[in-house]
């Protein structure tokens, strides 16, 4: 039987930081978010549900329970008219400003270097910034009990797994393995991307979970994860660590995205994995969504009833 939440954060350490990913297109939304703000808008700088955006949303949950000063924000320059008053009072070193959108895998791996130059040690926990949340503290309890599990077993990633309320095909699916130890997560047998829904259905009723892509581990095992699935990636973000947090670096980063690939971290990295390196815990009754999709959008604000102000005009 796994401890609770409060009795394994005992073992926290005080350095926790995160990495918010708000760098994407967000073009399959775009339809609604120019309808809701009369312009071509990605979809994190826009207020989709409620009145603040989806990312000052995140920064809001993250902030319960992460240091804005161990905060770091990815982010693409052409976006900057969008994101600079957001982030206006955020320091300078915190924003991981990509020349161009090359995919969740170099967002990631950017800002977990600038984060290694100022906090080597730390543990980290990664979100997306499309999601909504029915109730930030208890998703955050699980975030915390996530970092608790790192702290046992430094070696693993423990991604946060949604229990799910109906066999979703838009969605990664994690097949959670044994149980681990001392915690209330379970090994990862393997993912299913996408499946059909009869499939769907199958995975719904052997106890599968929705992937959040919300996930914690030590800083080293995270970047080990990019060392093992994408080494090439990796090496090439190594040779530049020297000139990080210099006036060196805008430059450099635009030669090295210039040459980049998009990458999708979920797809190369992730699934990629020995299961043995990944743990999942399952994060239940909590009312959870990607906002990917209009379709998405308007399902969570009839099965929530929120009422965003566009929806009245």
């Amino acid at each position: 039987m796994g401890r609770s939440v409060k009795q394994v954060s005992n073992c926290l350490p005080a350095a926790r930081a995160a990495v918010i990913l708000a760098g994407g297109e967000g073009s399959r939304l775009r339809p609604l978010t120019r309808r809701i703000t009369g312009q071509d808008i990605p979809k994190q700088f826009c207020p989709v549900l409620g009145h603040e955006s989806l990312l000052e949303q995140t920064l809001g949950r993250v902030s319960l329970g992460i240091e804005p000063g161990l905060t770091f924000i990815a982010v693409t320059r052409g976006h900057e008219r969008f994101y600079g008053p957001i982030l206006a009072d955020l320091p300078a070193r915190n924003l991981v400003v990509q020349p161009q959108n090359r995919g969740t895998a170099p967002a990631i791996l950017y800002s977990l270097l600038r984060l290694a130059e100022m906090a080597p040690q730390a543990r980290v926990a990664i979100f997306p910034c499309d999601h909504f949340v029915e109730d930030d503290q208890e998703f955050m309890q699980h975030v915390e009990m996530a970092f608790a599990v790192s702290a046992l077993r430094p070696e693993l990633t423990v991604l946060l797994g949604i229990a799910p309320e109906w066999p979703e095909t838009a969605y990664g699916w994690i097949e959670p393995g044994t149980e681990i130890r001392d915690t209330q997560a379970f090994g990862v047998n393997r993912f299913w991307e996408k499946p059909t829904t009869e499939v769907a259905r199958e995975l719904m009723h052997r106890g599968c979970l929705w992937n959040s892509f919300v996930m914690v581990g030590q800083l080293s095992t995270v970047l080990d994860l990019f060392m093992v699935a994408l080494p090439e990636l990796y090496l090439a973000f190594k040779k530049i660590r020297p000139v990080l947090d210099t006036t060196f670096e805008q430059r450099t980063i635009e030669r090295l995205y210039s040459d980049l690939d998009s990458t999708c971290f979920s797809e190369r990295v992730l699934a990629g994995q020995r299961p043995v390196n990944l743990a999942v815990l399952p994060v239940r009754g909590i009312g959870w969504s990607d906002l990917g999709d209009p379709a998405r959008v308007m399902d969570t604000i009839a099965r929530t009833g929120i009422r965003p102000r566009w929806i009245a005009a």
